[in-house]
C-alpha cells in the first residue's frame, strides 16, 4: 500500500476512487471547473484529466480509433480532434489549484515528457499512465525519475507487458506501483470486461490493483469493490449528448454520485471475512431457532425417550443439537407438553 496526498491506497483501505474527467471538458477551463465540481460533490477522492500537446502526442496523419469515430459521428485526424481538446499549462495552473481549493486530489495524465516534467513542477501527487504508453518505457523511465506513485492502466495487455512495465519502474526505484484492469473500447461491451483478471494481476505481481471502466452504467465498478479493487476509475461527463470522444462512454453527475455511494456501501457489506454472528441478530435468533421442548407431559423420574422430544420457537432455551445427551435421561421434575427441557432439568 502507499499514500496518495492523505489517502492511504491498498488492502485493507476504503476503495480510492478516481473521477476520469479526462477531456471532457472539450477544451474549456470553466467547464473543466465545473466537472471538479461535480467530482467533489459525487464524493470521489480524486478527479483525473490529461495533459497533452497534440504536436508531441501523435503525427498529422494518425487516424482516429473506430469508437471515436462512432461517438463523433464524423472521421478526421487524431491531431484535429485532440487539438480542439487541450487545455494550457496555465489552464492546468488554475485546475490544480482549484482542486486544492475544493479539497479534492488533483491528477492528470501525461502524455508526453513536457507534459509529465510540467505535471511533476505542479507539485501533483501521483502519476496515472494510460493503457496506451504501457508499454512506453522512455515515459516510464522518465516519469519513474519523480519517485512519486505510479497508476498504470493495462488495458489492451498481456501480462509479460505489465511485467515488463512494473520491472521497469522498479529498476529506477519506485515501489509505490498500482497496476488497473482495463478493457480499451468506449463504451466496453459486458462480455469485454473479464473481470477476474484484476485480481490475477493483483496476484500475479503482488501489487495494489484496480479497475479502470469504460462500461456503461454503474455495476461493473461496483462489482470491481466487491471483488477487492483498491483503485477504481470512471469517467464521467456534465452531459453524455456533448460533443466529443468520450461524453458516451461517461457518467453524467447523477450516476457518479450513485456509483460512489453504491462503491462505499458495497465496502461496507464486506466486512472483515470472519463467518460471525452480528450484535443485530441476536433477537432474531432467539425468536428464529428451536429450542428442546417435550412433546407431552413427562412425570417427574421418567425417562426419556427419543418421542418425547419436540422442537420448536423460541431459541432460548437447549438447542436441538442437544437432543441425544437428553435420551435416556431421568427427569427430576415434572414437565409439561412444550416446556423447555434443560440439563438442569435431568439426573446427572
Amino acid at each position: 500500500m502507499f499514500k496518495i496526498g492523505n489517502k492511504i491506497v491498498g488492502d485493507k483501505s476504503s476503495c480510492f476512487i478516481i473521477a476520469e474527467a479526462g477531456v471532457n471538458h472539450n477544451g474549456d477551463i470553466n467547464l473543466a471547473k465545473k466537472l471538479v465540481d461535480t467530482a467533489k460533490d459525487a464524493g470521489v477522492d480524486a478527479v483525473k484529466f490529461q495533459t497533452f500537446k497534440s504536436e508531441k502526442l501523435v503525427t498529422g496523419y494518425a487516424q482516429m480509433a473506430k469508437y471515436q469515430k462512432d461517438n463523433i459521428g464524423e472521421e478526421d485526424s487524431q491531431f484535429n480532434m485532440l487539438k480542439k481538446l487541450e487545455l494550457t499549462y496555465e489552464d492546468f495552473v488554475e485546475l490544480k489549484k482549484y482542486c486544492d481549493e475544493k479539497e479534492i486530489i488533483f491528477m492528470s495524465t501525461p502524455f508526453d515528457v513536457e507534459s509529465a516534467n510540467f505535471l511533476n513542477s505542479i507539485g501533483m501527487k501521483a502519476f496515472k499512465i494510460s493503457s496506451g504508453d504501457l508499454t512506453n518505457i522512455p515515459l516510464l523511465e522518465h516519469v519513474a525519475e519523480f519517485k512519486k506513485p505510479i497508476i498504470l492502466s493495462s488495458g489492451m495487455a498481456v501480462l509479460g507487458e505489465i511485467e515488463d512495465a512494473i520491472i521497469c519502474l522498479k529498476n529506477k526505484g519506485v515501489e509505490d506501483i498500482a497496476v488497473l484492469h482495463c478493457t480499451s473500447n468506449y463504451p466496453a461491451a459486458l462480455e469485454t470486461v473479464n473481470l477476474r483478471a484484476m485480481n490475477t494481476i493483483k496476484n500475479s505481481f503482488n501489487i495494489v490493483g484496480g479497475y479502470s471502466d469504460h462500461t456503461k452504467g454503474i455495476t461493473i465498478p461496483i462489482a470491481s469493490a466487491a471483488l477487492g479493487a483498491d483503485i477504481i476509475e470512471k469517467h464521467f461527463t456534465l452531459d453524455k449528448n456533448m460533443e466529443g470522444p468520450d461524453h458516451k462512454a461517461s457518467l453524467e453527475p447523477v450516476e457518479l454520485k450513485e456509483m460512489v455511494k453504491g462503491i462505499r456501501e458495497t465496502e461496507i457489506s464486506l466486512g472483515n471475512g470472519i463467518k460471525m454472528f452480528s450484535g443485530s441478530e441476536i433477537n432474531t435468533m432467539q425468536v428464529a431457532r428451536k429450542s428442546i421442548v417435550a412433546s407431552r407431559n413427562i412425570k417427574k423420574g421418567e425417562m426419556i425417550e427419543l418421542k418425547d422430544l419436540d422442537y420448536k420457537r423460541p431459541g432460548n432455551g437447549l438447542s436441538p443439537k442437544y437432543y441425544k445427551e437428553l435420551i435416556g435421561k431421568k427427569l427430576m421434575k415434572d414437565i409439561e407438553k412444550d416446556e423447555q427441557i434443560t440439563f438442569s432439568s435431568i439426573e446427572d
